[in-house]
């Protein structure tokens, strides 16, 4: 599987649980640890933590390696490392505080 075809499997994935503003930033020649950066929200902490699960599924289901997993037990923010795709799963207060698009406002958005 390339990198936009695991791409567009954690947008659905994040989409099937009704992720909400789901924002894709290429990172290519902007940061060392990813191409993607995958930013969405949910509005409670039961939704955070089913929009990751279901990101983690579908790459487990695909045989891709999940590196790492950081943040779910609070689920404020989720961080699934995928290698050249890293998902951001927020909850919506902490989303707008951290603002990591702002953070990262070089790097183009790509719709999907």
């Amino acid at each position: 599987m390339n990198n936009e075809q695991l791409l567009q499997l954690v947008h659905d994935a994040a989409d099937d649980k009704r992720a909400e503003d789901i924002v894709v930033l290429n990172m290519k020649g902007i940061s060392l640890l990813a191409d993607y950066f995958l930013v969405a929200s949910g509005g409670s902490d039961r939704q955070v933590q089913a929009i990751a699960r279901e990101v983690i599924d579908q790459a487990n289901e695909n045989d891709i390696t999940v590196r790492s997993v950081e943040g779910f037990d609070a689920a404020r923010w989720i961080l699934i490392d995928l290698g050249d795709v890293v998902a951001h799963i927020f909850h919506r207060d902490e989303r707008d505080y951290y603002n990591i698009e702002r953070l990262w406002r070089e790097a183009p958005v790509i719709e999907i």
